[in-house]
């Protein structure tokens, strides 16, 4: 009986130590997951709530309305657009002379200015400029190269001036 009886504290001492184990993977599977959840619970900084929202950059086009797409002419026929007019190049940024065709070049820190320049007569469509491209006939990789720069330049300066871009055909 005696042989019984050691047997049996020998199981709950076994009972006993896998229980103990059991509920320390328990806590430890617990606290990592609560470690692992931790970093999602957070907020990203916030602004100050007081803080005055920062005003509108003055470009001097607010006067000019936004762009009106029922005023544009025919898209398959844009030589009567009467909105400023860029032509993107690989020698630089072109900007069309409506009352002679001619074409400036103009580096993407003058085109505010001579947006600006322009009376409100020269914006019958709206806030809009037409977008084209001239590429040589066979352009080299380095050409193609300066033109993707020169539209990136273009389009990200009139996108500072809250001015919409319509392409050419």
């Amino acid at each position: 009986m005696r042989v019984a009886i050691s047997r049996i504290s020998k199981l709950r001492a076994c009972d006993f130590i896998l229980d103990r184990c059991i509920l320390r993977a328990g806590l430890v599977a617990l606290l990592l997951m609560f470690l692992a959840l931790l970093p999602s619970c957070s907020k990203p900084p916030q602004p100050a709530s007081n803080a005055v929202a920062e005003p509108a950059k003055i470009t001097g086009l607010e006067s000019i309305p936004p762009g009106d797409r029922a005023k544009f002419p025919p898209f398959h026929d844009m030589s009567g657009w009467k909105n400023p007019y860029f032509v993107v190049r690989d020698d630089g940024i072109g900007f069309v002379d409506l009352a002679n065709r001619e074409v400036h070049i103009l580096t993407p820190e003058q085109i505010p200015a001579e947006l600006v320049s322009l009376g409100s007569d020269a914006w019958p469509y709206g806030r809009v400029v037409l977008v084209a491209e001239a590429a040589p006939k066979n352009p080299s990789e380095a050409q193609k190269a300066e033109i993707r720069k020169n539209r990136g330049l273009l389009l990200g300066t009139l996108k500072e001036l809250d001015v919409a871009i319509q392409e050419a055909p």
